[in-house]
């Protein structure tokens, strides 16, 4: 049974971001997206990816987001996903991406995801936040401080894009994330490139020294998948393996985990 703090269960009432932030004036849904662990073929995640109502893509939504309406948009974004996680009978850990400016304070910015989990009877254990590396932050220790805070409440938490950008490796050193994700940039034909061979397995040495498990995102090729699991990533995200469903939990291609 999920335990919530009770001084968070109440309606949002402290957050002075979500109270002056403008109401959204368009709509959105979520398709989900399976991350799958390769040594029991088994289904460890699905990423919540926002999608417009018809199905359209992820920028036809984003495009819309702007300064005053943000906040709004990064709370309804975590209470929809759980919601939509919850109605399909979602076993997994979910993964949703959170905006860390649009967070004013986490231990208030959090409300409505406590009672959206709570609502839905969905764990908060099983709840990944990520974050993207090359994502503009306004304060770099407000973002380290969002994961702390985070990590208390129960969340599993994660920096996505992990190699994109070029403060990965300083965020790595001030907070060590649950899980970090490649960015598909390194791991495009991996098997056949040496210097992301190279720089991969760094990454993957470094991360076991400090416990961080690695993700595999962008995964088109059995040789991809082969060489990741050589070098002892397991959990793996891509076509290869299932594109995101909509408003649905995608099913792993048949003959994606050995073929």
């Amino acid at each position: 049974m999920t335990t919530f703090p009770s001084s968070l269960t109440s309606p949002l009432g402290g957050c002075q971001g979500c109270q002056q932030s403008e109401p959204l004036g368009f709509d959105f849904t979520f398709a989900y997206q399976p991350i799958v662990d390769l040594r029991d073929q088994s289904i460890f995640a699905h990423e919540a990816l926002v999608r417009g109502l018809a199905g359209e893509g992820a920028l036809s939504v984003l495009n819309q987001i702007t300064e005053d309406n943000r906040y709004r948009f990064d709370q309804l974004c975590r209470m929809r996903a759980i919601e939509g996680a919850a109605n399909l009978g979602m076993q997994t850990h979910l993964s949703i991406n959170f905006m860390p400016n649009a967070v004013y304070r986490p231990e208030l910015c959090i409300r409505s995801t406590l009672e959206a989990a709570k609502k839905h009877n969905f764990p908060i254990d099983r709840l990944i936040f990520e974050t993207l590396e090359s994502q503009h932050v306004d304060n770099y220790r407000h973002l380290t401080n969002i994961l702390r805070e985070y990590r208390e409440f129960g969340f599993k938490t994660a920096i996505d894009d992990f190699g994109a950008g070029y403060s990965g490796l300083n965020l790595l050193a001030d907070f060590q994330p649950d899980l970090i994700k490649l960015d598909m940039a390194l791991i495009r034909d991996v098997d056949r490139d040496r210097v992301r061979q190279a720089i991969v397995r760094g990454i993957v040495t470094i991360c076991a020294e400090l416990n961080v498990t690695v993700i595999a995102e962008g995964i088109e090729s059995a040789g991809e998948r082969d060489f990741l699991a050589d070098c002892g990533i397991f959990l793996m995200q891509g076509y290869w393996f299932a594109k995101p469903a909509f408003k649905a939990l995608a099913q792993v291609t048949p003959g994606a985990w050995t073929h």
